[in-house]
């Protein structure tokens, strides 16, 4: 017995922990002994797994999640993986959200006599899944069991599921499944590793996790492309949706991303940069009008620091850490109610007042969402002394709902929703807002087809069901 493929993905997990903060669980299936393995409880992935824990997650083949609550409730019920006995036995984790969840759910319930058990999404893909696989006809046999099988219910389940969504699953005796929604919305890439002529793949949200663990990194799964890799490592895919409208999410370039990742081979620490240098010239602008008159540049750790530097370096000024991160605090933006992140933030950030005190500060945030981080930031900032405080933002005003699993669908939630940045500036007590804009953003990431609905409301799906699941989810979360 070999718990090798559950404490590889154990290890995947620790690096894409940023992702996620709420719970974690690992999934494994033995082909000896025709058995899942799972473990997952609440918490960070070090406390939830233990060495003896790990070793009862026998089998070559191991599914992982971090989980981040935008769908359901953020108690144990509705933790990823999630298994289902029939057909075959399947077991399934993704990232993202199905934002016609709610109409499938009672289709489930009301055609197929389907009770769900949790108030997550995977939940329904996992049921429509295995519906598919099944395709109306007797369960195919692991002799008759085909890459045309997996892409039929690829198909129809691109067909079926709005929304933004990367799908990992193991089909008992079968293999490994992966799926990207035909938007490209939410990231999945691919990695191998050779030994001894043998080879390992490995799919994951970031390229940080195939890094860590000595994969290469081959690509980025393609919008609407369906692979397979079987018990025995053969590896095949193929595209079935193809859509020339991608759209993928900018805010993994923003904020959700490890800066140690690339996305379609574009480093996130290079893009970083480059939203420095824009805010950079952006500011010079309000210098030489005499708008603002910074002595340093200084990061809120640790997301905006790279662009930091950059503007530190366009505007020749002083690049200081005035506020130092502790590190054993979650991130305030991902975690589920604002009073947990209110008191985050109280706890995340020390001042070096010598740093602060008597300074005129440029302060670079990666984004403003709910804005309690940066009002409290500028709050503690001018507490320890700072003559004057600019925010600059490496991201363009946030005002409309994100309903493709960043956890935003609420434009009340929204700081930015009805203000202009004068507005916003006088609410945050800051001297000026600086932002990016739509055409910095497409510039610096260089992909011109991005998801920036948050930004324009520029959806990239139809969206008649967001409203509902907006109230849905303000539901679950009051529920608490």
């Amino acid at each position: 017995m070999s718990c090798a493929a559950a404490y590889e993905a154990y290890k995947g997990l620790l690096a894409l922990q940023h992702r996620g903060q709420d719970a974690a669980g690992i999934l494994t299936y033995d082909s000896k002994s025709r058995m899942f393995a799972m473990e997952k409880d609440l918490g960070l992935v070090a406390s939830v797994f233990s060495q003896e824990k790990i070793e009862k997650l026998n089998g070559f083949m191991a599914i992982g999640h971090t989980r981040y609550a935008t769908a359901g409730g953020d108690g144990k019920r509705d933790i990823q993986p999630m298994v289902e006995g029939i057909p075959f036995g399947l077991g399934m984790v993704h990232n993202g959200n199905a934002l016609n969840y709610y109409s499938l759910k009672q289709e489930l319930s009301e055609n197929f006599r389907h009770q769900l058990l949790t108030a997550n999404d995977l939940e329904v893909l996992i049921h429509y899944w295995g519906h598919f696989l099944m395709n109306g006809q007797p369960l195919p046999t692991e002799k008759t069991f085909t890459f045309d099988n997996i892409k039929n219910a690829a198909a129809k389940m691109f067909e079926t599921v709005i929304g933004g969504y990367a799908v990992l699953g193991l089909i008992a005796g079968q293999g490994l499944v992966a799926f990207r929604d035909p938007k490209g919305i939410r990231p999945l890439a691919l990695g191998v590793k050779e030994e001894n002529g043998v080879k390992t793949w490995c799919l994951a949200s970031e390229t940080i996790a195939m890094t860590y663990l000595g994969y290469q990194y081959l690509r980025d799964v393609e919008p609407g492309e369906v692979i397979f890799i079987d018990t025995k490592g053969n590896f095949q895919s193929a595209v079935v949706k193809k859509d020339n409208e991608r759209a993928h999410c900018m805010f993994e370039w923003v904020y959700f991303s490890g800066a140690e990742s690339a996305i379609d081979h574009q480093p996130v620490y290079g893009v970083r940069l480059k939203f420095g240098e824009r805010l950079g010239a952006k500011a010079r602008t309000a210098i030489e009008a005499g708008e603002i008159r910074p002595d340093v540049v200084m990061p809120v750790p640790d997301t905006s620091r790279t662009a930091a530097i950059s503007v530190a370096d366009a505007l020749k000024l002083p690049y200081r850490e005035g506020l130092i991160k502790n590190r054993y605090v979650a991130r305030s933006f991902i975690l589920s109610h604002q009073d947990k992140r209110e008191h985050a933030v109280e706890l995340k950030l020390s001042p070096i007042v010598g740093e602060i005190e008597g300074k005129s500060i440029l302060l670079i945030d990666d984004s403003i969402v709910r804005g309690t981080t940066s009002k409290r930031i500028v709050s503690l900032l001018k507490k320890y002394g700072a003559k004057e405080v600019t925010l600059g933002i490496t991201c363009p005003p946030i005002r409309h709902p994100c309903f493709y699993g960043i956890d935003f669908p609420d434009s009340q939630g929204l700081v930015a929703h009805d203000k202009s940045a004068e507005e916003l500036a006088e609410l945050l007590g800051v001297k000026k807002v600086i932002y990016l804009d739509e055409e910095d953003m497409r510039q610096a990431i260089g992909v011109s087809k991005l998801c920036m609905a948050c930004v324009n409301k520029k959806y990239p799906t139809a969206v008649a069901e967001g409203e509902h699941f907006s109230k849905e989810r303000q539901k679950a979360r009051a529920a608490g």
